[in-house]
Formats: C-alpha cells, structure tokens, sequence
C-alpha cells in the first residue's frame, strides 16, 4: 500500500504521484464512492489517496484522506450530481477577460460564492489587458473597483506582453493554486508563462460568438519551478453551485452578510422584508446591482434549469 497525490485525471485513470516520485496510473476501485458526495467524479486532482500496486506497476485507488476543502459545481449533465473541480487547494486565481470573451458577473460572483462555502481564497486575475479598448478599461477599472472593496485582490495581467505575471508566480511558490475560468480567457497561455515548458494547449477565440473554445480536456497539476503545484482545469461556461441551500446563500456574499446582520428578522431573504438592510444597502448603492442579481440567481438555483442561463450581466 503506497500513498500518493492524485496529479492528473483523464476520466477513466488517474496519475498517483507518490513520495518516491514515481507516477502512477490508478484506477478506482469497482464501486467505490464518497460517503455523502454524489459525484461525476468520486476522486479529484489534488486528493490524498492510497494505492494498491499491482504486479503490472498499475493500481487501485483503495482510500481518499479527509480533505481540506474543495471547488464543487453542480454537473453539466442536469443531473443532481456534482463534478468535483479540484481538492486540497491553498488558493484559486478565477482569469476573467472583460472581453474577447467578455467574462460575466453572474459567473465570477457563483465562482466565489462557492469558493467562499468551502474557505478557498480567490485572486481575481483580469487577463488580456492588452486588447482592451479605452471603453473596456473603463470598464475592467469598475470592476477591479468593486471586487477589490468587497475584499478580493485583484491582478491585471497579460499572456500576451507579460504584464502581472512576475506578481503572479511570486505567489505560486510551496503552494497549491487553482487556475479556473471559462473557456477562451487565456488561462492556458497565462500557465505557459508561469511554468516554462509546460506546453498546455491554446486556441483561437471562436470568432462567430466571442466564445472561448476547449482546450483543457482534463484537470492536471503541474509543477511550479519555485516549488509548489499549479492545478489547471478545463475552460468552464456555466457555474452551477451545488448543494448550498438558500438561506446559506447571503453568508458567501461578503457584503451581503455583513449588511444582513442589521436586518429587522432573523430569516430574513432580502428580498422583499421589511426592515431589510440589505435592500436598504442597495438603495443606497453600498450593494453592487450586479452582486445582487448574482445572489438572487443563486438562491433561485433550486429550479434546475435556472443555472443554465448564468449568461445575463
């Protein structure tokens, strides 16, 4: 029996580094699954697990180690399971492009909000600086603006010229760090940079849509030359969050929370209560627009389709 870090997953096999620095490929075992999670994917990159080799230097995996957190959204598939993103983080970088594709609120506030449920800290990485037009500065300004008052550091780099990027890799070292974001952000190109050699497919933006295209088929740590691990996922377009309840909602929303514990009740929704001080907030402009909508979205995540949508601003 050897222990080991689940480093890459490709669906059917997963890569097992163990202490020694051997690689590998394991298997799960006939019907094994977590207690409690109903998962697409029952082992995630990132897991502690244990390993029976067998006599083909191939192997089971026998055992998960408790983990430390994770990033879990609800599976593309509409069914009520859940697809694991990565386990055991130190922090998330979530790449967002303003445009060429243009990265949605509603996105980035589920991203969030789900990191928030699990303690998983977020840098927001606001890439392809260089292709924005003054309009768009403006805008990713705004944004930075409203993130960073909330509480979330926010980084403004560049694949292309550089720009963030020693920033960036100075806070990858002894770490593991998460690089998620949806499809055609750059997240790819940026891990190029960061990790010399690491050669991790690109592609061109589809230009009928604006849209990004897969390129990532399968989540992979890779290993930061400063130490540490860099997990990189593949391109997501919806992020539907799983198994957080409505009146859990307000607590993952920084602002929204800290503006609730002045509320006239207890259960209150901040929908539509009287003495409601998050509404009042938000009257006031101390509450994002944008943010709210996200939080009504969520909490309207009990109608199945509903995440589905995740597309308006």
């Amino acid at each position: 029996m050897k222990q080991g870090l689940v480093i890459k997953n490709t669906g059917s096999w997963y890569t097992v580094r163990t202490a020694e620095g051997e690689n590998i490929d394991s298997k799960v075992k006939g019907n094994f699954r977590l207690k409690g999670i109903r998962s697409t994917n029952p082992v995630a990159v990132g897991d502690v697990v244990d390993i029976d080799v067998n006599s083909e230097g191939t192997a089971f995996i026998t055992n998960i180690h408790d983990r430390r957190n994770y990033i879990i959204r609800k599976a593309s598939n509409l069914s009520k399971q859940s697809h694991i993103i990565a386990a055991n983080i130190d922090r998330a970088f979530l790449v967002v492009t303003v445009n060429y594709p243009r990265t949605l609120t509603t996105f980035i506030d589920r991203f969030l909000a789900s990191a928030e449920a699990y303690r998983v800290p977020v840098v927001l990485l606001f890439n392809k600086t260089d292709l924005l037009t003054e309009e768009d500065e403006e805008y990713q300004k705004m944004m930075i603006n409203l993130y960073e008052t909330i509480g979330y550091e926010c980084i403004e780099v560049s694949a292309e010229t550089g720009l963030g990027v020693d920033k960036v890799s100075e806070m990858l070292g002894d770490r593991i760090s998460l690089f998620s974001g949806n499809s055609g952000v750059g997240k790819s190109s940026l891990i190029n940079i960061l990790i010399p050699g690491a050669e991790q497919r690109t592609a061109e933006i589809s230009d009928a849509h604006n849209t990004g295209i897969h390129t990532t088929t399968y989540s992979e740590m890779l290993q930061v030359p400063s130490g540490g691990w860099v997990i990189d996922t593949p391109g997501i377009k919806g992020f539907g969050t799983f198994d957080i309840e409505p009146e859990e909602v307000c607590s993952y929303f920084k602002e929204i929370f800290e503006f609730s514990k002045k509320c006239r009740f207890s259960n209150c929704t901040h929908t539509h209560e009287p003495g409601c001080a998050v509404l009042e907030a938000l009257e006031n402009h101390y509450i994002a627009p944008s943010r709210y909508l996200s939080y009504l979205s969520m909490m309207e995540d009990k109608d199945e389709n509903k995440y589905r949508e995740g597309h308006s601003m």
